[in-house]
Formats: C-alpha cells, structure tokens, sequence
C-alpha cells in the first residue's frame, strides 16, 4: 500500500511537469528560416585570373572581387580602333580642297571691280566685264558640284565607320563585364569557381546573401488567418541550447493569399489541419539565426 502511494505521487508530479512544460512551448505557427539567395554569374568567356572571396567573406555592393581573361578582346579593340583611323584618314579634307577655286573666284572679283571702273572711264569694253561675269558664275557652279562631291564622300566614309566604333563600344562593355563586380551587399554561401577554370558567359561563380535581417516563413491555418495582418508583430521562438528559447521581436512582411498543403516538417497549433497559409516574419539577425533553421512564433 505505500509503495502504491509512492507510485501515485511520483506520477503526478510528471504529469504536473509536463502539463507546465506544454503550456510553455504552446506556439502559435512554426517555420523555418530563409534569405533572399542570389547566384552571381560570369558575364564574360575567358580564364579566371584572379577570384579574391571565400564562404563566410563579407562583400559590399560594387567590390571588385577578381577578373577574367581580357587580353583577346584588348586586342580586337585595339585592332578595330587602328580600322577606324584608317579609315577616317581617307575624309577629305574639304576647306583645303575648296581653297584654290575660291582664290580665283576672289581674284576675278577684283578684276570685275577694276574693268567696271575702266569702263567708267571708256578704258574697258562692257564685253570684257561679261566675260569676267561668265567665268564667276562657271567657278560658283564648279564650287558648288566640288562641295557636294566631297560631303558625299565624308558622309559615306563616316557610315562605312560606325559599324566599327559600334563593335568598339561591345568590346568596350565585354571588358567591363570582364571584371568581377560584386552586385549584391550580403555573405558568400557558396563558392563554385576558382582561378585558372575557364569561365563562359552564365556559369556560376558564387552565391551571396544578405544574412542582416532573416525571412522565418511560418504557416498558420484558415482559423487563425482573421487575427493576422500585415506589419503585425511578433515574438520569434528558437532553441538557446539551455532547454530554453532565446526570444526576438519579428514583424509580419507577407500574409499568402492561397492555402497550401501542410509541409511534413512544419508543425501547426491545429495538428489536423490539412491545409494552411504560409507567413513571412522579417527578422533581424545578430548572427544567430541561420538559414533552415526552425523557429516558433506566437502572436503578440
């Protein structure tokens, strides 16, 4: 009879202590926690001579992190740019050009004006000043047709060039490109090439993101769905190691307005819920929330 007693008492006392640890782990969605991944690709074809990041490193918007081969299309430049110059030395040179029939035009000007004087004074025929007319209007006819030839051909040599000032400009933009230039401020996750592999346009070179705040997507059922709103605020649930919970503040960003099937690794308050909402909760990290890692939430 004492040690029925004994046995009583010892079993209330863990039904007690279970019914005091349920009602603190009681939660009111659970999830996991993601960021905004992105995968940085090359966007050159070459040799990787020079790639500076390991996983772990932290990396700032703009920060050139390496380079690809360049000598190539170094040289196709150079190559296109000497095209150009050749071909922009073949543009005549018009003023020059037109310089000796204007020097006449000018000389006949004066003449004009001296046979006009003459015949004032009845030392010219009026014969002589029509002549000098004539071989004006033949010169300012000549100007004209030489003026119009040369723009011609200026304009046909500067649209022969600009396919090449064109393919200038692509090399140009292919040697920027050549340049590793981190994009995206965050943390390298992945690593997927090193130097000396050869790199082709949309191969993978790593993937970076931004671990400062973390995205915890929970999910909820149709019945808690009314007391949830956008910007709400939350209290964010994680294991400290201690066989406690280390709690944050955490602020609903994303409410979806579709239901799901229930994840098998996710746990509701409503066990026998078969579909569900899915929530995202942005929360700021100090580093120590990671991705994938499980998280409850209860609602403020």
């Amino acid at each position: 009879m004492k040690r029925l007693k004994i046995f009583l008492f010892l079993s209330t006392g863990i039904l007690a202590l279970g019914s005091c640890k349920n009602d603190k782990d009681t939660f009111d969605a659970s999830g996991s926690f993601e960021a905004i991944e992105t995968i940085i690709s090359a966007e050159a074809n070459g040799t990787i001579k020079e790639f500076n990041l390991e996983e772990g490193d932290q990396l700032a918007v703009g920060q050139q992190i390496g380079y690809i081969d360049t000598v190539q299309t170094y040289l196709k430049k150079r190559q296109l740019e000497a095209q150009v110059g050749a071909g922009l030395s073949r543009k005549p040179n018009i003023p020059v050009q037109l310089s000796a029939i204007k020097e006449q035009i000018q000389h006949l000007e004066r003449e004009k004006i001296r046979t006009q004087n003459l015949i004032a004074g009845d030392a010219a025929t009026p014969k002589q000043l029509d002549d000098i007319n004539a071989q004006i209007k033949l010169l300012n006819r000549q100007l004209e047709a030489q003026q119009s030839s040369l723009s011609i051909s200026n304009q046909s040599i500067g649209k022969e060039v600009v396919p090449l000032e064109v393919q200038i400009y692509q090399l140009e933009d292919q040697l920027k490109k050549s340049k590793i230039v981190n994009p995206v401020q965050g943390t390298v996750l992945t690593k997927y090439a090193e130097v000396n592999e050869t790199a082709g346009m949309g191969k993978p070179l790593y993937k970076i993101a931004d671990l400062s705040s973390m995205i915890l997507r929970a999910y909820i059922t149709g019945n808690q769905l009314p007391n949830v709103k956008l910007n709400q605020k939350v209290q964010v649930l994680t294991d400290d190691g201690n066989g406690g919970y280390h709690t944050s503040e955490g602020i609903i960003t994303w409410i979806n307005s579709k239901a799901e099937f229930t994840p098998k690794t996710i746990q509701t308050k409503d066990e026998r819920a078969n579909q569900v909402y899915a929530i995202k909760v942005k929360v700021k990290n100090d580093g120590r929330y990671k991705i994938g890692m499980y998280a409850e939430i209860k609602f403020i």
